[in-house]
């Protein structure tokens, strides 16, 4: 008998997502310190957990945890039609990662990073130029983008970003991305609300990485 099929979903790693055999699975976990990883018997739990947080699944069991986490508090003041961006950093400066999805079925829309030598606030940034960006491009003007950081807001909204990041080598690309953010600003107008998510109230943002 064929053996059933199953999914793995890499939360840390050398490269984070879902992968369809055990092989691909390894080649993220092997060697990385603190690996977290977890086997699903179909796409869609895979899909619920990669967007959930790890330890509710490592700890609690799949089935159970995927199916709390998908049902989100159906909370008034929160508009589901929109985007949710966050990112996420380990050490200060440290790897660095962004992503938007969203906000009520946690479809990831993009995920870039990680990056070397970044900072929460810079990804937060970027994470929020990136949506405004991919919206205007997908003609989705008035969609709303939700972000936790009232940093990123500020710098969005100021068209500068005000980091005490020092350029290296090794983040210059990041230094790259923020001046390229900044000028998109500069040189392009948005419609789109840019909202505070609030966290005492709402919860954890759903582009939220976890890492809490």
């Amino acid at each position: 008998m064929a053996k059933k099929k199953k999914y793995y979903v890499v939360w840390e790693g050398n490269e984070q997502g879902i992968f369809d055999n055990w092989t691909d699975c390894q080649l993220q976990i092997k060697g990385y310190p603190g690996a977290r990883f977890k086997s699903f018997a179909s796409l869609e739990e895979a899909e619920a957990a990669f967007g959930g947080n790890a330890s509710d699944f490592i700890r609690k069991g799949g089935k159970k945890a995927a199916a709390a986490k998908a049902l989100r508090p159906d909370h008034p003041d929160i508009i589901w039609n929109s985007i949710a961006v966050d990112a996420a950093c380990s050490g200060n400066p440290g790897l660095m990662e962004y992503r938007g999805v969203d906000t009520k079925t946690n479809f990831e829309f993009f995920h870039q990073g990680p990056f070397k030598s970044g900072t929460n606030n810079v990804g937060e940034f970027l994470a929020l130029v990136h949506a405004l960006a991919y919206l205007k491009k997908e003609g989705k003007d008035d969609l709303v983008i939700y972000t936790d950081s009232r940093t990123a807001m500020s710098w969005v909204r100021n068209k500068k970003v005000k980091t005490t990041l020092k350029k290296t080598a090794q983040n210059a690309v990041l230094f790259d991305l923020m001046d390229r953010g900044v000028a998109w600003l500069k040189n392009n107008s948005y419609k789109n609300p840019i909202l505070k998510w609030e966290t005492k109230s709402w919860g954890e943002i759903p582009a939220d990485f976890g890492r809490k």
